[in-house]
This record gives structure tokens, sequence and C-alpha cells, in this order.
């Protein structure tokens, strides 16, 4: 996976994680009150440090809670050098995939085989 595609898969998967965090300070005053209390914040960025992420997740939605925790673990692999490595295989997730579902954890065969055995069940 070249450098600029993760590069801009990192700047999108940031803004995805601010959106959340915004949609959640007009929601939420509980999570208002955790990011106030930051130090000289200045910008939403800033605001969603890794000193605050455990605490924001304790305060929203399970949908926004998945998909937070999907996004951290997809910038987390960016900073490991495993970003757009299937989990399960270690095959490179095609670009296709990461451009439509950035916090992808799976390639394309493999989240088919798990979304069969989840029908199944």
């Amino acid at each position: 996976m070249d450098a600029k595609f993760i590069e801009q898969m990192e700047k999108r998967l940031l803004e995805m994680k601010q959106e959340i965090i915004r949609n959640l300070i007009q929601e939420n005053s509980e999570v208002l009150e955790i990011l106030e209390t930051q130090r000289n914040p200045k910008d939403i960025a800033e605001l969603a440090s890794d000193d605050t992420d455990i605490e924001i997740l304790d305060k929203i939605s399970a949908n926004d809670k998945k998909k937070l925790q999907l996004i951290l673990s997809a910038l987390s692999r960016i900073k490991n050098g495993n970003y757009g490595r299937c989990l399960k295989t270690g095959k490179l997730i095609s670009k296709e995939r990461l451009e439509a579902l950035p916090y992808a954890l799976f390639c394309i065969q493999v989240q088919q085989e798990i979304d069969k055995r989840k029908r199944r069940n």
C-alpha cells in the first residue's frame, strides 16, 4: 500500500472521528463537559485526543461506539504500519474496499465468510 493512499485514508478516518465527536457534542452535554476539561483546545481534532477517547466511548450509543472503536483501531494500525491488511489472512485489503470502508478489518472474502456465518446463526 503506497504512503499517499494511507495518508488519504488517515485523513478520512480523522474526519470521520471528528464528525462523530461533533454529533456527540450536539447530543450529549456529558461529552462536552469531558472535552471542555482539556487544556486550551484549538480544534475538534485536538479535543479528540487519545486521552479522552475512552471517556467519550462510555457516553455514546452502541452504534456510534462500535464505529468509533473501528476508526480508532484503523488509526492505530496506520501508526503500527499494519493498515490495509486483513486481520485474518494478512493479505492486502483492496483499495476499493478501503475507500468504501476505511476502517475495514478484513478482506472481502473473509468478510463474506463472516457475514455468511452470522446469517446462519
